[in-house]
């Protein structure tokens, strides 16, 4: 009996592992099939910190280095966070057109929640009807080719302001960073509020916040270590600053609650988006902090870009005198002798527009575009992408990537004459603006502003370095920071043309 039992149990094991092996085959083939997917070749890392060591002073400069190593699309650790980087058009592409909707949501990083009302901003929210809804109302209200022309006579008076200051200089040095800084700030205060607030110290209190904005939390890259962030006193200032800037907006915002707007007056973004918060037929509910973190994207996507973009672009033309008088005869030809080029000129200025792009080629005002991430599991370049893992475009990079760029190192605006790249996203070895539906919204906003100053200056200016310096010894070191600009200013002497 004990045999036959014994026979019994072997019976129905070998049934069992019969009927097993199948089931055990097919696990295997699922979890392999699932699993075959590799990920992206990736530096050695260390313990907690992962590859943080790895980004020194310049993460732009770093990234690039790494990736001509590792490849245009490697994987990272930034601490407990994996964080994919593209360094290449192609990359990019992938990333920002194929599959743009995997890659649209944001990561939720401690210091823009701090600063901007939970990050309830467009810039830094999730992906989600909220954000869409909000991009939407913005991008209509605010950012319409309607809207911008209507600001027209803002721009044009901060331009001729410009212009006194440096016929006033009468030859003497100025700083011209400062001047540029100026006028993007005066214009997108007039703009916004319908006012400067040089008394409030508004220029000052927006510095401290995109300063802050740049600066590294622990919390966010290695949770269990965010008690740092306490200790060190950097959450203390994201709110002090935070608090700071806030009781200003509202000011402003109370400013705006029962003000009548007369006559030819252009209703500001302030105006705009208190009209919308008490139209209840739009479905969207638009409160204060949203208004107030609204505002606070168009300063801290527009000034910082805006101001070093037209820096760098006025920098590199007095590098290269030859490029600068080129670009003066085309606007000789078009403005003929009028007191100022106007915006309706602006079409017509074929190479201005060159330069324009050449410089933000080279200088990427956000160099590495705001981090996405992704929404679900994805299949990038024949790499397993899992859900929530980060992406940083390394739009500097792609800028100067031979593989697109011919001698990609100097400043050739010729390159984009009869070429049909634009600023628009469709063209990835381009991406100063980003691309997708995360692109920034405010780009012809900020082309018009950019080539309108540039095109007055040089039709009314020529420009020479002080103290004997030659054009082509010109300083053009680069700071690190959430923008790239000059380290120092770009000091010049201006003489008038006519």
């Amino acid at each position: 009996m004990e045999l036959l039992s014994s026979l019994d149990t072997l019976h129905v094991s070998l049934i069992l592992i019969t009927l097993l092996i199948p089931l055990i085959g097919f696990k295997w083939f699922s979890f392999g099939s699932k699993t075959k997917k590799p990920s992206p070749p990736s530096p050695p890392r260390l313990p907690i910190i992962g590859n943080f060591h790895q980004l020194g002073p310049s993460p732009r400069e770093s990234l690039r280095d790494l990736s001509n190593k590792y490849g245009s699309l490697m994987l990272l650790h930034l601490g407990s966070v994996p964080t994919l980087v593209a360094s290449s058009a192609e990359v990019a592409r992938e990333i920002l057109k194929t599959n743009d909707l995997v890659f649209s949501d944001r990561p939720n990083l401690s210091i823009p929640n701090i600063l901007f009302y939970g990050s309830t901003d467009i810039a830094f929210s999730r992906y989600g009807e909220y954000w869409r809804q909000l991009k939407s109302i913005v991008v209509l209200n605010l950012l319409s080719s309607t809207r911008v022309k209507s600001f027209r006579q803002v721009r044009e008076e901060e331009t001729h302001l410009v212009m006194h200051t440096l016929e006033e200089s009468r030859g003497s040095a100025v700083d011209m960073s400062a001047l540029l800084g100026s006028y993007t700030s005066n214009v997108l205060c007039r703009v916004a509020f319908g006012k400067t607030y040089y008394e409030l110290g508004f220029t000052d209190k927006l510095k401290k916040f995109v300063d802050m904005l740049g600066t590294f939390c622990v919390g966010s890259y290695i949770p269990w270590l965010s008690w740092i962030d306490h200790l060190s006193g950097l959450r203390g200032r994201a709110h002090a600053i935070s608090k700071e800037l806030d009781h200003f907006l509202k000011g402003v915002v109370d400013e705006h609650l029962n003000k009548e707007i007369g006559g030819d007056e252009t209703q500001t973004f302030v105006d705009i988006l208190r009209d919308i918060q008490k139209d209840k037929t739009l479905g969207f509910s638009l409160n204060t902090n949203t208004l107030k973190a609204v505002i606070l994207d168009v300063f801290v996507a527009g000034s910082d870009t805006i101001f070093s973009s037209l820096d760098w672009a006025m920098s590199e033309l007095i590098k290269h005198p030859k490029v600068m008088k080129t670009l003066q005869l085309e606007v000789i030809e078009i403005g003929q002798g009028r007191p100022a080029i106007l915006e309706e000129d602006l079409d017509k200025m074929k190479y201005l527009k060159a330069v324009v792009k050449e410089a933000l080629r080279l200088h990427a005002p956000l160099p590495l575009l705001l981090a996405r991430e992704a929404r679900d599991r994805v299949n990038l370049m024949g790499y397993g992408i899992p859900p929530r893992t980060q992406v940083i475009i390394n739009a500097w990079a792609i800028g100067r990537d031979p593989v697109s760029w011919k001698e990609p190192e100097e400043f050739r605006p010729e390159r984009f004459l009869n070429n049909p790249v634009e600023y628009k996203g469709l063209h990835y070895e381009f991406l100063p603006f980003g691309a997708g539906r995360r692109g920034c919204p405010g780009l012809h906003f900020a082309i018009v502003l950019i080539e309108l100053i540039l095109a007055n200056i040089v039709y009314k200016f020529n420009f020479e370095l002080p103290n004997g310096v030659k054009d082509v010894d010109l300083d053009m070191t680069e700071a690190n920071g959430v923008t790239v600009q000059r380290k120092n200013p770009l000091m010049v002497m201006a003489s008038r043309r006519f």
